[in-house]
């Protein structure tokens, strides 16, 4: 497994849909996951610090996990299939370990309100993460056939697809999200 962090949050303009951009805590690959606007909205109020008086969805769960006695121990980010990402949750209770499937939007967001770490299956990486060299983006390889012009949340486009789009990319054509 290989730890990553939150290293952006972007709108991809070309199809008008929100993208975490994580990476490799030691290391240059990045791995971008298209994501749904409101799992996208809790990640950037999170990364801004923004705190309502009355707690949404992934602050509840993290009150809730909490307030039962877990701990969210790390989010593994596990696998693509059929252009769709997988994540586990790993929690501790009284010893006890406990592994519960999650999207991985949903997995970063309580992540990052956790304090928690963020894993890769190295394979993963391998397979989708985009290299990052002298400040182009170097795309790998990435998922199976699909339009990539509407990206499913969470989908992996094409690797032919992706590696041309990404080498089109310029950095601002990843606009700020903003929730």
């Amino acid at each position: 497994m290989i730890e990553l962090e939150v290293g952006s949050l972007g709108l991809d303009k070309a199809s008008n849909t929100p993208v975490v951009i994580l990476r490799e805590v030691d290391g240059e690959r990045l791995l971008p996951i298209w994501i749904g606007p409101g799992e996208a909205s809790a990640i950037a109020m999170e990364l801004a610090g923004i705190k309502f008086s009355r707690p949404l969805t992934h602050d509840l769960l993290n009150t809730v996990v909490r307030s039962l006695g877990s701990e969210l121990l790390r989010v593994l980010i596990t696998r693509v299939v059929d252009n769709t990402y997988y994540a586990s949750l790993i929690f501790q209770r009284n010893g006890e370990v406990i592994t519960i499937d999650s999207r991985p939007s949903d997995s970063v967001a309580l992540a990052l309100r956790a304090s928690a770490p963020i894993f890769a299956d190295v394979e993963l990486l391998d397979r989708t993460a985009v290299e990052v060299q002298d400040g182009t983006l170097e795309p790998g390889f990435a998922g199976t056939e699909s339009d990539f012009g509407t990206p499913a949340e969470e989908a992996a486009p094409p690797p032919e697809k992706l590696r041309d789009y990404l080498k089109r990319l310029d950095p601002e054509d990843f606009g700020r999200f903003a929730p």
